[in-house]
């Protein structure tokens, strides 16, 4: 994996940080029904930053751990965003799951029977190529001799891949998840008049600031990277649903101006030119100002200018504090002067 993102990876970042889009992306886009009725209480965001300091950035693991009864059940959620086909990742998920046990262990995270709890191990792929990767360990392992066939290694994962989702399904679901999904992967006439009248109506009816918040900047990521113009996309607040339709509404006309087409084959071309690089960067530093002024009003001076010098990497790292921090002075805090 790359070591650094896109604002749309980034965006997706943030809307799994919300229990209620990861009980959908279970619920309505996998076969398993066992979180269909368990509330939102039951789920716990858990910090793999212990995966981190063993391998070498690990900022796409997102887990969560949920009660079911006196148990708990794990969810590792591993994203892949506007990438290839990772022939490895059966592999990458046991290193992942092992290390996720190790800390469980370390941190006395047991059952009473000292037993190791459950995994759902999730790929989330929404790169262009049809993924071609084995699913199961097995399929990277050389045949062994049947004496020693019971003792190799075993693991699968589930995988979701977005592009290849099922329009008509996607229109019969009501779920959020499947709003933003149908977003991304529609053609103009498809989100101007169906897509965004029904996001506007989410936002008037949506209680949850965070999860708003977490919308329009994965909103704001996808048609700033659609269009290579991330400043037409800015919004300085979503209070209001009044203004919330205003600002979509005049999104609708300048994507459809500027060419907004089905999948991402413009904006996931494969580009390693200067000029795509600082383009993503310019979009990143869009995102953070507006995800910043949302949760925090408006900027100091100091902050602006941080923001507009900083590195993609030291953006990508405010953006991912932005989302828990409890102050404007958390984010940008790393033992440097203060802002």
């Amino acid at each position: 994996m790359p070591a650094s993102h896109a604002p749309h990876d980034l965006g997706y970042r943030s809307l799994f940080a919300h229990p209620e889009l990861v009980r959908e992306l279970i619920t309505e886009f996998t076969s398993f029904t066992l979180l269909d009725d368990v509330a939102l209480s039951a789920f716990e965001r858990v910090n793999p930053a212990y995966v981190s300091e063993r391998l070498s950035a690990r900022q796409d693991d997102i887990v969560w751990r949920v009660r079911l009864g006196d148990e708990f059940l794990y969810v590792y959620i591993l994203l892949e965003c506007q990438s290839g086909v990772d022939r490895w990742m059966a592999l990458r998920m046991q290193t992942y799951i092992g290390l996720l046990y190790q800390d469980l262990v370390k941190g006395h995270e047991l059952s009473p029977g000292l037993l190791l709890p459950p995994v759902l191990p999730l790929v989330f792929y929404n790169g262009l190529p049809h993924w071609s990767a084995s699913m199961e360990l097995a399929g990277l392992l050389m045949q062994a001799p049947a004496e020693l066939a019971a003792f190799q290694p075993s693991q699968r994962y589930v995988l979701i891949d977005q592009q290849r989702l099922d329009k008509a399904a996607l229109e019969a679901n009501a779920s959020l998840l499947a709003l933003l999904f149908r977003f991304e992967l529609s053609v103009g006439p498809d989100v101007s008049n169906n897509v965004l009248p029904a996001l506007v109506t989410w936002f008037k009816e949506a209680p949850q600031a965070n999860l708003r918040r977490s919308v329009q900047v994965w909103v704001h990521g996808l048609l700033a990277r659609r269009t290579g113009k991330p400043e037409l996309f800015m919004v300085d607040s979503v209070e209001e649903g009044a203004d919330m339709k205003g600002k979509l509404d005049t999104w609708a006309e300048e994507f459809e101006e500027l060419g907004f087409q089905k999948g991402c084959a413009q904006g996931k071309a494969e580009g390693k030119a200067e000029g795509k690089v600082e383009g993503q960067v310019i979009a990143l530093r869009a995102v953070l100002d507006s995800l910043l002024r949302n949760r925090f009003g408006d900027l100091p001076v100091s902050a602006t200018q941080r923001i507009g010098q900083a590195t993609q990497a030291e953006l990508e790292q405010w953006f991912q504090r932005s989302l828990n921090a409890a102050s404007l002075q958390a984010v940008f805090d790393d033992g440097a002067a203060s802002i």
